[in-house]
């Protein structure tokens, strides 16, 4: 009688796998390689590669990528920024911080829910503590700012209405 034989198939190597991998991303690979070619062109490896490499040469390289018009209107709008945040409150920052990600979870939650809020329910949550809190933290948002915007336009005198809030 004939004895079975043993068979293992080899192994492919790896210039095997590469190939078998490469035939069959050839799409992604192709997507992939005119991304890098657009980084390249717009000197965005570049910069990159000089972050990595511990940021020798990157102040001239970003200068020289924001060298128009569009990257000094960046970096003025930038230095704009950085003052205004240098001059908040980090306690005040903080609370606004915690209170927001608060508020983002819970309407998350509420959009999850799949229900609605009719007009009586909204009403309803007029009273509720939580909302006038953060309905006064809103109207003064927008009081502050708007007396900042008449501040910048010049106009220095309240309105009969304003007086009569301010009492």
């Amino acid at each position: 009688m004939a004895k079975a034989l043993d068979y293992a198939p080899r192994p492919p190597t790896s210039q095997e796998r590469l190939a078998s991998e490469v035939e069959d991303s050839t799409d992604a690979l192709l997507e992939g390689l005119e991304l890098l070619r657009v980084l390249h062109d717009h000197g965005v490896l570049n910069v990159l590669g000089k972050t990595v490499r511990g940021g020798e040469g990157l102040t001239a390289s970003l200068l020289q990528i924001l060298g128009g018009s569009g990257g000094t209107t960046f970096l003025r709008n930038v230095s704009e920024l950085s003052r205004t945040l240098g001059t908040l409150d980090p306690r005040e920052v903080g609370l606004l911080s915690h209170a927001l990600t608060t508020g983002v979870a819970e309407s998350a939650r509420h959009v999850a829910s799949g229900r609605g809020i009719g007009l009586g329910e909204l009403m309803g949550l007029l009273k509720d503590r939580d909302v006038q809190v953060a309905l006064g933290a809103i109207l003064a948002l927008l009081k502050g700012m708007g007396r900042a915007l008449r501040e910048a336009n010049g106009e220095t005198q309240e309105n009969a209405n304003q007086a009569e809030v301010s009492r």
